[in-house]
């Protein structure tokens, strides 16, 4: 692959917006909320721009919304595309080993944390049905013990 200009902020803001177009969380709204709010909490937390990129696309090859090989043709960072498959969970992987490949990858918890953060968001959890919520709740928890963050 010959060295281009990675796209902006903005380009990978779109591209992520229209991959998810349509597409809605477990509480009904719109996924694009999702990113957005992961890609604020990487920016809020200190990430740069690389982090901030990678939060856009974080669920965007583990949802099948964009490919493998088109992240890894696409005009990004070569630590971008790593967050971004550090961050994608593989289908039957362990939490302990998804857990693990996080840890690895320079940048990457970053984009987790900030994701875990949304995702448990009490408000966010509040209007799903009480098994739903609890399953959740643990299944974070749990991930961010394994990721060594503090429960705020």
């Amino acid at each position: 692959m010959t060295e281009t200009t990675p796209l902006s902020l903005a380009e990978i803001e779109a591209t992520a917006r229209a991959a998810h177009a349509g597409q809605t969380d477990k509480a009904g709204r719109p996924y694009a909320e999702h990113l957005r709010a992961v890609a604020e909490g990487v920016r809020a937390r200190g990430g740069d721009e690389e982090q901030i990129a990678a939060a856009w696309l974080h669920d965007a090859v583990e949802d099948d919304k964009l490919s493998r090989r088109w992240l890894e043709g696409a005009a990004l960072t070569r630590r971008t595309r790593d967050i971004v498959l550090a961050v994608t969970k593989r289908s039957g992987e362990p939490p302990e080993a998804y857990a693990a490949r996080i840890l690895a990858t320079p940048g990457a918890l970053l984009v987790k944390e900030a994701d875990l953060a949304h995702n448990a968001d009490p408000a966010r959890l509040a209007v799903l049905d009480g098994p739903t919520r609890t399953r959740l709740t643990e299944k974070y928890a749990r991930m961010r013990a394994l990721l060594g963050l503090v429960v705020s």
